[in-house]
């Protein structure tokens, strides 16, 4: 069992405030109630297998402490470019997903208030104004009663229940469980849409820089096309050679348009993210480079305590656990506090005097003997449940492992490729200026320029994409750590 406690449901009564022995009955049953137990086994958070290191980083892992609240605004400053931090600001105030998270959370928050409520009596007043007449065949009526009276009644009543087992202070622990999940989950998609933006930018950027080596290339095949018309003109170049000049130029034309679509897609992307319309919203073209941030690899070993969504998944767990100690209470009787009391007359002008005064008080015990295995079958299935929010929060925490160390090896590889990647650009370029150079001379065709040309656009495409993606892997290794921390 868990420790012991109460949280106890009353309702109360008016009339009787004045009255020392109802005041007494309800002090014995609020101190029983507060010796009352939970009926919830003692709950630990679920184990999972850590490394003591990540397999691409040397850090150690430290023992995490419970900080999932961490502030995680301002990680996107990190790649420095004041135009994704007022997009990032558009976000928070306007995107629609996270205005419906936000109020999703504040729905967990009043529900959680509606639990919370039966920690507190429920008093309930009344008044009441009647003309009523009695049937003059009435079984057992008496002689002198009058066929028509008046009918007056002020009054209060109270319920309390005792929370001996739990059930209450259990119910209510689950359910702020659940409103911890649920600000858990709000952090989570802010994190999540956040990261996306940011990935989306870093994305348009690569496409604007891409735009730009393909509009470089067609102006530099241009006039590769009319140096090889103007030599076939000189009866020194072929046919062929011009035509294969047009379809190098042509090519390039081509993957411009389709560069520029692909831009287009992010940025309407981007709008739905920033809350504007795709029809209306535009960014500026901007090719420069964004560097890949330093990123504290010392971050990892608080993950447990930093990602949002592993903050929700064991906080769903408690509530699961909470809710057996709920389940198992139905096994024991309900022990509830009812009183009324008021004053009733004939006529209204004297209905708050002595002889018109009610009152009753009285505890009220209730037990199911007998129901056909229906308590049994909801333990059973709290259990379940928490076993499956358990099992459930070891999945999302390997997750979180595998995501760091999945974008760890991208960060590492992709940095060797580029490395290898720009070598290969740089002399693809020497070999266009050599081609160029030989074909003017007459000492080759036009097929090696075309050949030359291809293999540097090819190559110079290929270290922006990479540069692209190297970028968007430190935005997933970010996400994957929790967002921002301190410095």
């Amino acid at each position: 069992m868990g420790a012991c406690g109460t949280l106890a449901r009353c309702r109360g009564i008016a009339g009787i405030a004045g009255s020392h022995r109802a005041r007494a009955v309800l002090g014995v049953l609020v101190a029983t109630g507060l010796s009352g137990c939970s009926l919830a086994p003692t709950y630990k958070v679920p184990e999972v297998p850590m490394a003591p290191q990540y397999a691409n980083a040397d850090t150690p892992w430290t023992e995490a402490k419970p900080a999932d609240r961490l502030d995680r605004n301002g990680w996107w400053k990190l790649y420095g470019d004041a135009r994704l931090d007022d997009l990032q600001a558009k976000l928070l105030a306007n995107n629609a997903t996270l205005a419906a998270a936000l109020a999703h959370y504040q729905q967990s928050v009043a529900i959680t208030r509606q639990v919370r409520a039966d920690l507190f009596p429920q008093i309930g007043l009344s008044a009441n104004a009647q003309r009523n007449r009695e049937s003059d065949t009435r079984p057992l009526r008496g002689a002198t009663s009058p066929s028509s009276y008046n009918a007056y009644t002020i009054g209060a009543q109270l319920d309390y229940e005792v929370d001996l087992w739990g059930r209450v202070r259990d119910s209510v622990a689950a359910g702020t469980a659940e409103q911890a999940a649920s600000a858990a989950d709000l952090a989570s998609v802010q994190l999540s849409l956040q990261a996306q933006l940011a990935d989306n930018y870093l994305q348009l950027n690569g496409f604007d820089r891409q735009i730009k080596v393909l509009s470089e290339s067609i102006d530099a095949f241009t006039r590769a096309l009319a140096l090889t018309q103007s030599r076939h003109d000189g009866g020194i170049a072929s046919g062929l050679d011009v035509a294969r000049a047009q379809t190098q130029v042509s090519n390039a034309k081509s993957q411009l348009t389709q560069a520029r679509a692909q831009r287009a897609l992010v940025l309407h992307a981007i709008a739905v993210l920033v809350g504007d319309s795709a029809s209306t919203f535009s960014l500026a073209t901007d090719d420069a480079p964004v560097k890949v941030p330093t990123i504290p690899l010392e971050v990892p070993s608080t993950i447990l305590q930093r990602r949002p969504d592993i903050a929700a998944a064991e906080r769903r767990t408690a509530a699961a656990n909470a809710q057996v100690g709920v389940a198992r209470s139905a096994f024991f009787p309900q022990l509830t506090l009812d009183g009324q009391g008021g004053w009733q007359s004939n006529r209204w002008g004297s209905i708050a005097t002595a002889p018109n005064r009610f009152w009753a008080i009285g505890p009220t015990l209730l037990l199911d003997v007998f129901d056909g295995g229906r308590r049994k079958a909801a333990v059973d299935q709290a259990k379940a449940a928490t076993d499956e929010a358990g099992a459930q929060y070891r999945g999302v925490v390997l997750n979180a492992f595998a995501q760091v160390e999945d974008n760890l090896t991208l960060l590492r590889d992709l940095g060797t490729a580029l490395t290898d990647q720009r070598a290969a650009a740089n002399a693809a370029q020497r070999s266009v200026d050599l081609s160029l150079n030989r074909y003017r001379e007459g000492a080759v065709g036009y097929l090696d320029v075309v050949q030359a040309q291809t293999a540097a656009l090819d190559a110079e495409r290929s270290v922006i994409d990479l540069e692209t993606r190297q970028l968007r892997a430190s935005v997933q290794l970010v996400r994957a750590l929790g967002g921002g921390w301190s410095a």
